[in-house]
């Protein structure tokens, strides 16, 4: 599938064309993203709305060797959200098959 065929032709357009639809957003802080894309601007602040937040929490095992950690998952969900832009690293919109 050609790009420019689906109007994509800058990084901006991919965000524009996932506009009402569900995103994975991947921020520092080894924080996790996904919901419904409602507005963004140059800055890459987004507005989500039903958002299931991930975040990954790791922790040296104590009394155990360096470099021995737990990784824990801790899951929350938010009806609206103001993401900042310059926390955000990865916008993944949704598949197109």
């Amino acid at each position: 599938m050609d790009a420019a065929a689906n109007g994509i032709q800058e990084p901006f357009d991919l965000i524009r064309l996932s506009l009402s639809e569900r995103v994975f957003v991947k921020l520092r802080g080894d924080r996790e993203l996904n919901g419904i894309l409602h507005a963004y601007d140059g800055h890459m602040n987004l507005i989500l709305s039903d958002v299931e937040e991930t975040i990954m929490i790791i922790d040296q095992v104590e009394g155990a060797p360096e470099g021995h950690t737990t990784v824990n998952i801790a899951k929350r969900k938010m009806d609206m959200l103001f993401v900042r832009g310059d926390g955000v690293i990865l916008v993944s919109p949704p598949s197109r098959t």
